[in-house]
């Protein structure tokens, strides 16, 4: 019984180096990027609660955006990996391309939709019921953060597009490296901006998204660069821009396969602000508890994201090599491994994650709500780490129509009506909304279990040359 457990679920010590390898710079990277955004948070809210509130409700919108991006980039992806995994080098170069486009069209999206519409968005996480706070002021700081933020859309785009093919290739040092230079940047910059010093002024909000889009450019800058000084590691860029087609036969593999899961990161994105709009009628207050827990929660949760996306790299590589019984057996340990991991840390977290609200200067009702979703949403880790993991898993074998139903279509049809009534139509205290919205992912890990263990995922979609 034990042996066979372990065969299935637990890896050799060559499968952990690998998993690892992989694994340890993205979170590293994304370690970093997670705790300047948690300094850079804790420094805005050094100035006041409306200010903190206002960027807080602009970075809900950032982050729609960003997961929209990742969308782009990720429908072509499941394609690159296999494409890399079977040394078509050209297949590639096509994905690269079309992960381009996608990022552009979506950045002119938002930029039209922030341009024209910044006060109508804001103002949907503006509620007067609490009893703390101005919501004209959290309007007024929110619209100069996204005025300015606007700006770093593009680079940012332009940087995931490299940075989503360079981990294709198991290159994951590079993307580490060029983050990290951009969040100290950033860090530096924040103070500096934010407080002034010497004859920079202090500018507040306006200088926390300044710090932020010179930061998004450098890291541009740096990824670019080195993608195309490094030929020899990046085939896929030989040609890339002598022109600007991709042959049919591949535009409509990819179509078929990615848009799904494109559309699937932009509703689950939309469906998260949603869901996050129903915990803001309760009142500027959870807004701004929201946020002080969200970043830190961002700290801890980067372990079970990143082994996601090491999923997708691993099972990708292997399935588009044919070696179907290795993929199974290769994502049944990361499972495992992922949800293992993530049971440790959300217990790190509950013991320290109630510290860090006091570092926060605003009232302590709003210090005291935070700790108590620091706690739920620890609690909730493992859960979310299995359902992360399965998600992967099945987009991995290019079952993009299946993800969007497991995640996008569960948000918008179970999570957000559940969460909106709880909040909006009951007495229960916002607490107990977050706690049950929050383990209704009970119900995709059920639902995730039985998915993965069908098989229906190992299947090889670059067999043929497309």
């Amino acid at each position: 019984m034990w042996q066979r457990f372990k065969e299935n679920f637990i890896g050799d010590r060559k499968f952990y180096r690998y998993v690892l390898f992989l694994a340890i710079p993205m979170i590293i990277q994304n370690a970093i990027t997670s705790f300047v955004s948690f300094l850079d948070n804790i420094m805005v809210g050094q100035i006041g609660t409306e200010q903190m509130s206002g960027v807080a409700i602009v970075n809900q919108l950032m982050f729609v955006f960003n997961i929209c991006i990742f969308g782009g980039v990720s429908g072509a992806g499941i394609f690159g990996t296999q494409y890399f995994g079977k040394g078509d080098y050209e297949g590639q170069k096509y994905t690269f391309r079309f992960k381009m486009y996608a990022c552009l069209i979506i950045t002119a999206i938002a930029l039209g939709l922030f341009g024209f519409l910044d006060t109508q968005l804001i103002s949907l996480y503006l509620n007067d019921s609490g009893s703390v706070g101005d919501i004209t002021l959290a309007l007024q700081y929110g619209r100069e953060y996204l005025a300015i933020m606007m700006f770093g859309l593009l680079p940012f785009a332009v940087s995931q597009t490299y940075v989503n093919t360079i981990r294709e290739t198991g290159q994951t040092f590079v993307p580490m490296a060029a983050s990290a230079a951009a969040v100290f940047t950033n860090l530096v910059l924040d103070y500096l901006f934010i407080f002034g010093f010497a004859i920079i002024p202090a500018m507040g909000v306006k200088g926390a998204a300044a710090a932020t889009v010179i930061a998004r450019v450098m890291e541009c800058f740096i990824v670019v660069i080195w993608a195309h000084t490094h030929g020899e590691k990046n085939r896929y860029l030989k040609g890339v821009y002598r022109g600007f087609c991709i042959p049919g036969d591949i535009l409509k593999k990819i179509i078929k396969k990615g848009t799904p899961l494109m559309i699937n990161e932009m509703l689950w994105a939309s469906g998260m602000a949603v869901i996050s709009q129903c915990y803001a009628v309760r009142g500027l207050e959870v807004v701004a508890a929201l946020n002080i827990s969200s970043t830190i929660s961002n700290l801890f949760n980067i372990v079970y994201l990143q082994l996601g996306g090491c999923i997708s790299i691993v099972v990708g590589q292997l399935l588009g090599a044919g070696k179907l019984k290795e993929a199974r057996v290769a994502d049944n340990r990361m499972i495992f491994f992922s949800v293992g991991c993530c049971a440790g840390i959300s217990v790190l977290m509950i013991l320290l994650g109630r510290m860090f609200p006091s570092i926060y200067n605003t009232q302590e009702s709003i210090k005291e709500l935070a700790r108590i979703f620091i706690v739920i949403s620890a609690l909730a880790m493992p859960l979310c780490a299995f359902s992360h993991a399965t998600y992967f898993t099945l987009r991995s074998g290019g079952k993009t129509g299946i993800t969007f139903l497991f995640d996008s279509v569960y948000t918008w049809v179970l999570v957000i009506p559940f969460a909106s009534f709880l909040a909006r139509h009951t007495a229960l205290s916002i607490v107990m909304v977050f706690f049950l919205v929050q383990f209704t992912e009970i119900i995709k890990v059920i639902i995730g279990f039985f998915m993965v263990r069908s098989n229906v995922w190992l299947q090889n979609i670059v067999s043929e040359r497309i």
